[in-house]
């Protein structure tokens, strides 16, 4: 009984201890808590340029104590920095846990606290198409003649590096660097990037991808570009004038960019990607930011984004919005997340947003069956040998044993029987993988040839892609056709042609179907994207590193190469902003997005209302306010201005705290009692969740001569539309005029809106000479449809 009792005592003994142990570990702060990269934004820094030279050792220090206070030293804080934004944006990058990133994002003296996530990547006929050129002759009124082809002006672009090589960035005739630039080449190692007159600066932020996870070594500790869309997108926007570039020999012709005669930067943010995170990370771009406002740019360009956000936990928005403030324009794609509604991103009001339109230009390759059809598709690609026809099967029809038949219909890797398929032609769907993998798989399981059909949502949307293998991209009705065709007989052959230039085709331009839409899921009241620029089958220059497949079998390289994707539209319109920037150098960010936007167009070259990949009318959720017309913008006549505090009371109309948006500015700040999300003086017009009427005000500032404008409406159906005073007359240059907008719900028996839909209409000033045009967009106050709730959506940005 005795031992009995003595082992019950130890029991309980046992379990009072562990009991005790229990509760003392409640109250302990875990050991192993889980550590992120956070970015830590405090606004802007009270010190100005002049000095931020002799403050970046005394706002390191501060930010370091600043986290001391919450780590409990300030060795840890060291540790855990691994980004202090010391010059014009004020913040830092460190590794925390949940908790530690709780709390500081509690402190008054914190705008934001967010994870530091990935972010992911988002020419020669398009300037004729455009204008700037005809035929390859350059009129003397051409904004390129007038602009001097961008002289003097620097643009930077944050991306994937550049291949400093490529004659896109030769410095052949050019003189000193402008005493403007403050920036350099970053050079570590043999791999690094040389600079010169043209291409001035070359950098790389890498810490932030690191801190993820990103393997760091001499391919991750470089400016070179060997992913190629970097050097695509900034010898779009500003490289030199390349005679004989093509690809693979095949279209012969003379590349550019936009501001051609511009000294370009390149600002290397975007890594391999870790996992399907993103490739562009939040504290790298930020840093990035930091460097090319110090260093000087003109214009940045910025081809990536994630999923639509706050404006306060974004960091491109927040970047671009200190970007702004020091005279740079930023100019940023819209996603590739189309047609889906909703799915655009980079939607902050001083951003321009861009979507991705077609050309005038097509390279036919033509698919030919053995029943009489010839039907034409786009690639570049070499034509099938022996001008014979050969056997054609389905990827359901070529499928290996332990493969889906929907996956071998989109030809993935390891799901075609090399048995069934070699000899043939492929017939592939289009989805999910990409584009030139399909051909590669089919390649690789022994195929001659592949025809890519489109799915029904992608529409007639078919891209020209540098295929490993002779192939053909059709639209969906005509991959049905094919498809049709295989399933009609026992016996099915097919040839394709080789690919062949052609120009002035109709209509165009139409809506990408990738290119991302509206509305504005952050901000509704704003439209977005602004605007559409040529961003399928454009020719840039590329890397040398790899092949335009990407896949390292095929050891294929190219000086230039074809891409497509709002990543490419985007450098067109920083190519133009670069033009309006020599041209009006005292125009302010909003105004030369005012020129840009007001004076697009929304008709197609048929003189009908410009199409989507559907070749369904399209919207301004597709194309903003319309299609850029460069050569119109640098003469608007009137331009919708903005100012930093603007910006200020537009996030104090959205419900921003008043001592959160101080931070942002240097001077005293107060919210107005009136600040108003209607009255944002933005150049178009939208009205979401209207009941009964609504009056808008806008400013116009007259850029040209005096001159009487006159206003005309086209209504949105179902609403109605008045404008007071409908005449202003502007005496002298830089005159502003005010009017308003009485926006209403039909009350005069006629049909109104249809509840929870979106409704479009314009506004038009007019002297007879310019022709000021503004979107306006309108919802009714009904249930909004599912396309329209205010949630930030999942946005799975492909590079297309």
């Amino acid at each position: 009984m005795r031992e009995i009792n003595s082992i019950m005592s130890l029991s309980n003994l046992l379990v009072l201890f562990l009991q005790l142990l229990i509760v003392f570990f409640q109250f302990q702060t875990p050991a192993f808590a889980l550590k992120q990269s956070y970015i830590v934004y405090m606004g802007v820094h009270s010190h100005g340029p002049e000095d931020a030279m002799t403050s970046v050792s005394k706002v390191k220090n501060s930010h370091h104590e600043f986290l001391a206070s919450f780590l409990g030293s300030t060795e840890r804080a060291k540790e855990a920095i691994f980004y202090s934004y010391t010059r014009e944006i004020n913040g830092f990058a460190a590794t925390l846990d949940k908790a530690e990133a709780a709390a500081i994002a509690r402190h008054p003296n914190v705008v934001s606290v967010f994870l530091n996530k990935g972010k992911h990547l988002h020419t020669t006929h398009s300037w004729d198409f455009m204008l700037l050129e005809k035929n390859g002759v350059v009129h003397r009124s051409s904004l390129w003649n007038k602009a001097s082809y961008g002289e003097g002006i620097i643009i930077g672009n944050l991306d994937t590096g550049v291949w400093p090589e490529s004659e896109s960035f030769s410095d052949k005739g050019f003189g000193e660097v402008p005493s403007k630039w403050k920036g350099f080449c970053q050079n570590v190692n043999h791999t690094d990037v040389t600079c010169n007159r043209k291409l001035i600066g070359a950098r790389y932020f890498n810490k932030a991808y690191a801190s993820n996870g990103g393997k760091v070594n001499s391919t991750t500790s470089t400016s070179r570009d060997y992913d190629g869309h970097g050097s695509h997108t900034l010898s779009t926007a500003g490289g030199n004038f390349v005679p004989g570039a093509n690809i693979f020999g095949v279209f012969n012709g003379t590349a550019k960019g936009g501001s051609p005669n511009a000294r370009v930067a390149a600002y290397k943010v975007c890594w391999p990607p870790i996992n399907q995170d993103g490739e562009c990370y939040d504290g790298d771009i930020l840093e990035a930011f930091e460097a090319a406002i110090k260093d000087g740019v003109d214009v940045l360009s910025v081809s990536l984004g994630g999923e639509p956000s706050n404006y306060l936990e974004d960091s491109t928005a927040i970047g671009s919005f200190h970007a702004v403030k020091n005279g740079v324009v930023v100019v940023c794609s819209a996603g590739n997340d189309g047609p889906k509604d909703g799915t655009v991103t980079n939607v902050a009001p001083w951003i321009i947003t861009v979507g991705a339109s077609t050309i005038d230009r097509e390279f036919d390759t033509y698919v030919e069956l053995h029943n009489g059809q010839r039907i034409k598709g786009t690639s570049i690609s070499k034509a099938l040998p022996g001008g014979r026809f050969y056997p054609l099967i389905s990827g359901a029809q070529g499928k290996a044993a332990n493969a889906s038949a929907a996956d071998a219909m989109l030809c993935k890797g390891g799901t075609l029987d090399p048995e069934k398929v070699k000899g043939k032609i492929l017939a592939c769907l289009r989805g999910e993988n990409a584009r030139v993998d399909k051909g590669m798989q089919a390649a690789l399981a022994g195929a001659v040839g592949m025809i890519l059909c489109n799915d029904k949502l992608t529409g007639n949307e078919i891209i020209a892609d540098p295929h490993f293998l002779p192939a053909s991209h059709l639209t969906y009705k005509d991959g049905l056709a094919v498809f049709e065709y295989i399933n009609s007989t026992d016996d099915p052959m097919g040839f394709i042609t080789p690919s062949t230039e052609h120009l002035n085709t109709k209509p165009a331009p139409f809506m990408a179907a990738f290119s991302s839409r509206g509305p504005n899921k952050v901000t509704p009241e704003i439209l977005k994207p602004d605007i559409t620029a040529p961003g399928v089958n454009i020719i840039a220059a590329f890397t040398g590193a790899k092949s335009p497949t990407e896949n390292e079998l095929d050891k294929r390289r190219t000086a230039f190469t074809t891409e497509s994707g709002t990543s490419m539209s985007c450098p067109h319109v920083s190519g133009v902003v670069g033009l309006l920037k020599k041209l009006h150098p005292d125009w302010s960010p909003a105004a030369i997005k005012s020129a840009i936007m007001t004076t697009g167009k929304t008709r197609d070259n048929t003189v009908n209302p410009m199409l989507n990949g559907s070749f369904v009318k399209a919207t301004p959720f597709s194309y903003g306010a319309g299609h850029i017309r460069p050569n119109r913008a640098m003469d608007p006549g009137l331009v919708y201005d903005l100012n930093v505090n603007d910006y200020l009371d537009f996030l104090c109309a959205l419900g921003y705290n008043q001592s959160t948006i101080q931070l942002f500015s240097k001077e005293p700040f107060s919210c107005p009692s009136n600040a108003s999300l209607l009255n944002f003086n933005y150049p178009s017009i939208t009205i979401s969740h209207l009941s009964g009427s609504v009056t808008v005000s806008r400013i116009v500032k007259n850029v040209g001569s005096p001159a009487v404008y006159a206003a005309r409406i086209r209504q949105p159906h179902g609403i109605s539309v008045s404008v007071e005073p409908n005449i202003l007359k502007f005496e002298r240059t830089g005159e502003e005029k005010s009017f308003q907008l009485t926006i209403r719900n039909r009350i005069d028996g006629a049909e109104g809106a249809p509840p929870g839909d979106y409704v479009f209409g314009e506004l038009l000033w007019s002297d007879g000479l310019h022709y000021v045009r503004s979107p306006i967009v309108v919802s009714s106050n009904a249930a909004m449809t599912q396309s329209t709730e205010l949630a930030v959506v999942e946005n799975i940005t492909s590079r297309t």
